[in-house]
This record gives C-alpha cells, structure tokens and sequence, in this order.
C-alpha cells in the first residue's frame, strides 16, 4: 500500500509540473511569485496542498498552506477554501480544548485574510466569505457571544453594501441576538434589539422573503422588547433630546403601533409625527388609534384629513366607510349618513354604507311620533336588505345585518295602525321624519 500511495504521488507530480509548463513569463501569473521560479513552485504548492488534503496528510498541508500564504497570498481563492477545509479536519481530530481553539482561531484567519486578498471579487467576495465566517462561528464558537454577534454585524453590512442580502443569515444573527436580550446578556439591552429590529425589517421588503420575515418577526415578538413600556421609556428619551427629529418620531410610531400600544405617549407622538410630516397613512393610525380610545372627534378629524388628501378613489371610498361607522358608533348619525352616502357615491355596491344608512335611519325612528316613527324601519328595511345583498363576502357582518333585518320587520306599523292611516299594504309611501325624510318606500305590516 506505502509503494501505491508513492507511485501516485509521484505520478500526480508529474501531471502537476506537466500543468505548469507553460509561459510563466505572462503577467497573469504575477500573483504567483516575482520570478518564474518562484511561481512555478508556489503553483505546484497549492496542489500539493490539495493532494495532502485528499490524502489526510494534514501536517504536510499545513506546510504547503504557510508556504502559500507567505509567498503568494493573492494566487488563487482555492487557497483559503483549501485551509478552510484543513483546520476544520484538524479540528474535528483535535483531543484537547487548546488544540480544537487553536484551530477556530486559524480558521478565523483564514477568512479574514480570504477578504483581503479576494474581498473584491465579483463573486464569492467579502460578503459571501464573511457570512461562511459568521456561520462557522456559530457552529463552533457560540459560546463567545460578542464575537458572534460582532461577526454576524460584519457579514450582514457588507451583504447590505454590496446588495447581496441573505435573509437566513439576518434571521440566524436576530434569533440569537434576542435569546441574549432574554437570558440577561449585559451587552444586549431592548434598545439594541428594537434598533436592530427597525434597521433590518426592510431587507425583507422584496418578493420571496415572507417566510424569514415571519420568522424575524416571531424572534422580535417572543423577545418580550417590544413591550410599551420599554419602547416608551427610550423614545421618551430620545424625543426630549431632539423632539421634532422626523426619523426618531418614525420609528417611535412605527413601533409602537406594531406593538398596539396606547396611551397618551403613544397619541402625543404620533400627532407630533403628523405635524412634523402629515400623510395619510399617519392620520390612518391617528384615527384608529383615537377610536380605539373612544375619542371619536379626533377619529373623525384624522380621517378628513386623510380623505382630503387621498386621491383613489377606491381608497377614499374606504376612508367614508371608516368615518361612517365611527360616527355611528359616536350616534353622530346625521355624520354618519352623509359619509355612507358619500361612500354609495363613489360605489353603489358598497355593503358597508347602507349596513350603516339603515341603522342610521332606524336610531332617528324614535324622535318621531305615531306612525311616522313607525313607517321610518320601512326605509330601514329596505336599505338592510340592500347591505345584505352585498355583504355575502363579510360573514361575519352578514350575520349581524340580517339579524337587524329581523328587528326592523317587527317594528313595522300593524295593520290596524295603517287602516286608521288609511294606508293599503303594497302602496308607495314617503317617509315625512327622521334622517330617512324624503325616502321612497312600501307600506307593509308587522
């Protein structure tokens, strides 16, 4: 076996000086060595490097290795794929905690010296050697915490920079930076994390990416940061310093409403964010957020505002249906059934405005008297029957319809009450009183 493995090293020599007889004198081989000679020798010690590798001649490799990167440290990126390789073997063969350490630490080499020399390549370069680098500290050095941090922060910059992001490798590094917030990291505070957090969510505005942005935001959630009061406590802060900063007060509301938050901080800043830079989509957060607080009047100011400058039409048609029913829920209803209107106006098939005009006509039955008050649910009726007919796509509000459907029918007039009226059922009738005043409709009896 000893004369087989000498035959073939000798005749994988000779193929190797049979590979390098050719014009050293060129130029592109500089890289190799000054002289001819030395380039010669330099190319047979990068095979040789490798038929010691494939041979498990590890010392032998480890020799060809430093005779590389001391004489010809730009010759060729196989280089440090191939030293990469030998320490991880060395490592794996490693008994003793020092020796296995040793190894990481010239692996870790290795990558750093791979970017100096071949950072600038147009594939493989510093981002693609830094994320290998990142993720071989995670699978041998996770212990070092800092370092594993720092090396993953190293690749993800260059990947940004060189837009060549890779969304597993900025799920791997916020994974493990909010198990380090949770087990009471000292260098980790909730201010990292949620910085962290704001700085990388839009790596993942691109097609493909929903499935890591699902895990990220999982990560985010479970790490407990993102509570009110921890984003409170550093956006107070932060505002005091400097309170019209547009960027501070974006990423103030960005978050807090992510995180539901309530409040007057989280009011106070978001109106300061609309008088620093108005949109429609912050007077949207505006208004929900005042409706969720039950300040309807703030609502309504919000979503004017945004209507006044919205453009779509289908968009504003939303926005109507949004001032509807928070002024029904506020029993503002003439305000409520001007904007169903106003939504039936850009769309006659909008369910959502006569499931409000209805309700709308039936709550102002009760400022009537006798049988006015009663013929208004006719009104009532019909228009719910409308919204029913167009709210088949809306279970849920579906239901709630046809249940008022119902409780209109039994306020109608009785038929005693139309006889003295002198009313026949199945004749047109206009409503005289209500928000329904004016409306064409059928006289029918409970």
């Amino acid at each position: 076996m000893k004369n087989f493995r000498f035959f073939l090293s000798a005749a994988l020599a000779t193929v190797c000086f049979a590979a390098t007889a050719q014009d050293l004198s060129d130029p592109k081989y500089a890289v190799w060595g000054e002289t001819e000679e030395q380039r010669h020798e330099n190319i047979l010690a990068n095979q040789y490097l490798k038929q010691n590798l494939d041979s498990k001649n590890y010392e032998a490799a480890s020799g060809y290795l430093k005779k590389l990167l001391d004489n010809a440290p730009k010759g060729s990126a196989s280089i440090y794929q191939r030293g990469a390789l030998l320490f991880k073997r060395k490592y794996a063969l490693a008994k003793d905690p020092e020796t296995k350490k040793q190894c990481i630490d010239s692996l870790m080499v290795i990558y750093d010296l791979r970017v100096e020399h071949f950072g600038n390549a147009k594939t493989q370069g510093k981002a693609y050697i830094l994320d290998i680098k990142a993720k071989d500290y995670l699978n041998y050095r996770s212990e070092d915490r800092e370092g594993l941090r720092a090396a993953f922060e190293a690749a993800i910059d260059a990947a940004i920079e060189q837009d060549q992001v890779d969304h597993e490798t900025i799920t791997i590094y916020f994974g493990n930076l909010c198990e380090d917030y949770k087990n009471g990291d000292g260098n980790v505070g909730a201010e990292d994390v949620i910085l962290v957090y704001d700085r990388l969510s839009p790596c993942f505005e691109v097609e493909g990416a929903a499935d890591h942005k699902t895990v990220f935001d999982n990560h985010f959630g479970a790490s407990g940061v993102a509570s009110c009061e921890n984003l409170e406590e550093i956006f107070r802060k932060k505002l005091a310093a400097n309170p019209d900063s547009a960027d501070v007060l974006a990423q103030a509301v960005s978050l807090m409403s992510r995180a539901k938050c309530t409040g007057s901080f989280y009011l106070t800043t978001a109106e300061q964010y609309y008088k620093v830079k108005p949109s429609a989509e912050t007077a949207l957060f505006l208004a929900q957020a005042f409706q969720n607080e039950q300040n309807f009047d703030k609502a309504i100011q919000y979503l004017n505002e945004a209507i006044a400058v919205e453009t779509d039409p289908a968009e504003k048609e939303k926005l109507y249906v949004r001032v509807a029913v928070v002024d029904l829920a506020a029993r503002n209803y003439s305000g409520a059934a001007a904007a169903a209107r106003a939504a039936q106006e850009l769309n006659p098939e909008n369910g959502y405005s006569y499931f409000v005009l209805a309700q709308c006509y039936a709550a102002s039955a009760s400022a009537c008297q006798g049988l006015d008050g009663e013929a208004v649910y006719w009104a009532a009726y019909d228009t719910m029957a409308k919204a029913v007919a167009r709210l088949e796509s809306e279970p849920e509000t579906l239901e709630h319809a046809k249940s008022m459907l119902q409780m209109f029918r039994n306020r109608f007039p009785t038929s005693e009450t139309c006889f003295f009226a002198e009313l026949k059922e199945g004749e047109r009738y206009t409503v005289k009183c209500g928000s329904a005043s004016g409306v064409a409709t059928t006289v029918r009896f409970r």
